[in-house]
């Protein structure tokens, strides 16, 4: 079944997922996008503005980190189009459904580090959020992805956790 837009004709999004759990499951993506995008600018700005005895050390870490982030965000954008939705990807969309604040000029390392390891936290928090809705609507592709989320932004909070002991 097709249905018109403004831009032509498309094709209706027929995958098995009910248009009311593929929305829910599509905003709640677009929530994870922005906190992924949000940790990867954050994490990317302390990677160059760290200074200190343990310099190197959280310049490549930051670093590891940083990369990762911004490799996460296609796939987590790519499902949402999968789903049939619009990717919400703007600063002011970001700034609005990011769980994740700004940081507060330049903080120093260990603080660096304390709100790193909040943000993949929160992150985490975002991503576990949506597994209700995906596991309602039978979406096991997105039960996948946000598993891998999962894993990736709690081993990434330990291991920052665990420079502060």
């Amino acid at each position: 079944m097709a249905k018109k837009t403004a831009k032509g004709s498309e094709m209706a999004v027929d995958i098995g997922i009910a248009e009311a759990d593929r929305k829910a499951i599509a905003d709640g993506l677009n929530a994870l996008l922005a906190d992924t995008f949000s940790l990867y600018l954050k994490t990317h700005a302390f990677h160059w503005n760290v200074t200190g005895p343990m310099f190197q050390t959280l310049h490549l870490m930051f670093e590891t980190q940083y990369n990762e982030l911004w490799l996460a965000t296609d796939p987590v954008a790519e499902r949402i189009r999968a789903l049939g939705y619009p990717v919400r990807a703007t600063y002011s969309a970001f700034s609005k459904l990011s769980s994740i604040p700004e940081a507060d000029g330049v903080p120093e390392a260990n603080d660096m580090v304390r709100e790193l390891v909040k943000g993949h936290e929160a992150a985490a928090r975002t991503a576990r959020s949506v597994f209700p809705r995906a596991q309602k609507g039978g979406d096991e592709a997105t039960v996948d992805l946000l598993t891998q989320r999962l894993q990736i932004h709690e081993k990434t909070a330990w291991m920052l956790r665990s420079l502060l002991s």
